[in-house]
């Protein structure tokens, strides 16, 4: 029974492996079983990852600063004359488990963060073996685009966060102070960094829209205002402390990187004109093709003779 178990094994390996199954050919049952190895493997990575943070929260390698002191640094930017005394550098806790639960929470995050190149990988995997060599090379570079512009959107955030925090502290200060809870101020934070990060795949979005001719320049140029005007209504909404100041960056942030993907495609519209001759041409258009015949060329005297030759010989 061991040993079929361990050829059964093999077997599957062999179907995973490229060497031996380069296109990726699998029954119903062998594409669920791949599923749920692929599954498997990225919430393994996960996990690891979330001991990883759960650890770093308080404990960290010489000159690393802990995930602690990193999250409550745009907390000890507000004034301490808007929190209440004795509460500098420390978050209230409201229930026994409170302190753990956040710890677990922030752990997981950063673990999905910091082992995302394992579960993308297995990720990739799994949707590889049904591309074509052209969608795979796009498929790279719209993954590496996307990570880049989700790491930008969450330093801004992180930036923008003390600025935020400063201005919700400050209104109604006389009547206030501030004493923010565990559970509620990691959940704003955590908010705040992953709302400008997916925001911030606005751009990629729209230039894979327009790669595939879903969202030509030309529709982007005439509804470039109504655009504009829906990114600051939806800063506006998704903005988690409904502050000014995340708002406008984040809406300044969005519009800029918005006008960057339609001279892109802008630039990927002229491309496809110049390869496509015929775009744009009416149905009772001509074509660019040239129906003209070309002249006869004369046959110089030498190859004539050459020829004659030739004959007579044979």
């Amino acid at each position: 029974m061991t040993s079929e178990k361990k050829t059964e094994r093999r077997s599957k390996r062999r179907r995973r492996s490229r060497r031996q199954n380069p296109d990726g050919t699998m029954t119903l049952m062998e594409h669920l079983f791949e599923l749920r190895y692929r599954l498997g493997m990225a919430l393994l990575g996960i996990g690891l990852g979330a001991i990883i943070g759960f650890i770093w929260f308080e404990t960290a390698p010489p000159h690393v600063p802990t995930l602690g002191n990193l999250l409550l640094g745009p907390y000890e930017s507000i004034p301490s004359g808007l929190k209440l005394q004795g509460t500098e550098g420390k978050l209230l806790q409201n229930s026994p488990f409170e302190g753990f639960m956040v710890r677990l929470q922030v752990g997981i995050a950063v673990g999905a963060v910091l082992f995302s190149p394992m579960w993308l990988y297995h990720l990739w995997a799994f949707i590889t073996p049904g591309l074509y060599s052209k969608e795979k090379k796009f498929a790279r570079i719209f993954v590496a685009c996307a990570v880049v512009l989700f790491v930008g959107g969450a330093v801004l955030a992180y930036l923008v966060a003390p600025e935020a925090l400063t201005v919700l502290s400050s209104i109604s200060s006389s009547e206030f102070v501030t004493a923010l809870t565990a559970d509620k101020y990691i959940s704003f934070i955590l908010a705040l960094l992953v709302i400008f990060g997916i925001s911030f795949e606005l751009p990629l979005l729209v230039v894979m829209l327009n790669k595939v001719g879903i969202l030509p320049y030309e529709k982007l140029k005439r509804w470039r205002r109504g655009i504009i005007f829906g990114l600051f209504c939806f800063a506006a909404v998704v903005t988690p402390g409904q502050d000014p100041i995340s708002m406008c960056v984040l809406a300044g942030s969005l519009t800029l990187l918005f006008e960057l993907a339609v001279q892109i495609s802008r630039l990927n519209d002229r491309k496809k004109a110049k390869d496509n001759e015929w775009e744009g041409l009416s149905d009772d258009e001509a074509s660019p093709l040239n129906y003209d015949p070309k002249p006869e060329q004369a046959t110089p005297a030498s190859e004539v003779k050459a020829t004659a030759f030739d004959e007579d010989a044979t």
